[in-house]
């Protein structure tokens, strides 16, 4: 088996799950934080400076690598890995939340999906067996199955139908898997936000048997109320003895709360966009660094933090290099941000081990100021 998950111990006040994750290239403490390199780079930043900042697996983009630069020339790069000279586990989704973002664009049919490409219009198509092929060819520890995220809301035979047809295509990607002895293929749990299609998709799935399975179709405008409704309502038919993954989710608050409720694997884009947006997470809770407020601030972004941005740079020069439209500035924010949610992971880790997460938790939010606050994003 490619992936292999340890249980190392459960949390006594949540029942948080403390483990690692080993894989051909390296073993992950979980919970942990994923930083989303869509198209083969976590923007801004360089290989050697997320290993610094303690990011331990990152996650790339099938739909975005399928039609830039395309799949066979990073085969021929030697895969992901040496094409992006990242040697830690490389985690790739299957394209299907392009299915789901770019809805004007594509018609599904049982057979896969059909896209417009949104670089220059070609047709292009995605099926369980395109989507495995493509991260076959990637060469990721990780590859997910090719499913179909229904949006929010969405009508209950709706989703039916398409939660029906996920597990069906997951099923196909089993068989078009080429590489199980080095690659993991995760299966991707549907349902929307109907507890019993969530039930039904977890007995769908776990009766293949992956190594891993992933909760889809959150985070995708639900309330957080409701998203963590699913998540109690969807994670004890999971087994015990493999990862759990929550897609797309990344906010302080959530990570925390998934963590809670047994999540293992996190990723978001949120960290390094909102970082191109002059916004960072800090430990008394979200700092805009571009207002007028901070042009004399020579104070580091968090005081609390031991990132690179913070132990050299204060807010009234990042402040200036971000109205000034340089570069650095983005890349200061954007190390800082990251660096801040795998810091996180790490405390969320500690407090498992040490029995504590829940007055982590109550401690984390109240100095956050997110109390009463749904994401503080």
């Amino acid at each position: 088996m490619a992936v292999r998950y340890e249980l190392i111990k459960t949390c006594a006040q949540t029942g948080a799950r403390l483990g690692r994750l080993h894989t051909p290239h390296g073993v992950i403490d979980t919970p942990t934080f994923m930083p989303v390199g869509t198209q083969a780079t976590v923007k801004g930043m360089a290989p050697e400076e997320l290993k610094e900042l303690g990011a331990q697996i990152i996650l790339s983009n099938t739909y975005h690598l399928f039609v830039r630069p395309g799949h066979e020339l990073i085969r021929e790069a030697g895969g992901l890995h040496g094409f992006m000279n990242w040697d830690r586990p490389i985690l790739t989704d299957s394209g299907g939340f392009q299915v789901f973002s770019l809805a004007e664009n594509r018609k599904i049919t049982e057979e896969g999906v059909t896209f417009r490409s949104h670089l220059n219009g070609d047709k292009l198509f995605l099926s369980p067996e395109v989507a495995t092929h493509v991260q076959n060819a990637l060469g990721s520890d990780i590859m997910m199955a090719f499913d179909e995220c229904p949006p929010y809301p969405a009508e209950y035979d709706y989703v039916k139908r398409s939660t029906e047809r996920t597990s069906r295509w997951a099923e196909r990607c089993l068989k078009a898997h080429e590489r199980p002895h080095d690659q993991a293929l995760f299966g991707i749990v549907q349902g929307g936000m109907f507890p019993e299609l969530r039930r039904q998709s977890a007995a769908d799935l776990t009766s293949l048997d992956f190594p891993g399975y992933a909760m889809g179709g959150l985070s995708v405008g639900e309330p957080k109320a409701l998203m963590y409704e699913m998540l109690e309502e969807t994670v004890p038919f999971l087994p015990a003895g493999k990862p759990r993954y929550l897609m797309g989710v990344g906010s302080p608050d959530a990570l925390v709360e998934g963590s809670m409720r047994g999540i293992d694997m996190f990723d978001c884009v949120l960290p390094t966009r909102i970082a191109r947006n002059g916004t960072v997470m800090t430990s008394q809770g979200r700092l805009v660094v571009r207002h007028a407020k901070y042009i004399r601030d020579f104070s580091p972004l968090d005081p609390e933090c031991g990132c690179y941005a913070c132990r050299h740079y204060s807010r009234a020069y990042i402040r200036h290099l971000i109205k000034a439209d340089e570069m650095f500035g983005l890349r200061l924010t954007t190390i800082h941000n990251l660096h801040f949610l795998v810091e996180l992971m790490r405390q969320v880790r500690e407090a498992i081990r040490e029995d504590r997460l829940r007055d982590f938790r109550n401690e984390f939010f109240e100095k956050y100021g997110m109390e009463g606050n749904e994401s503080g994003f």
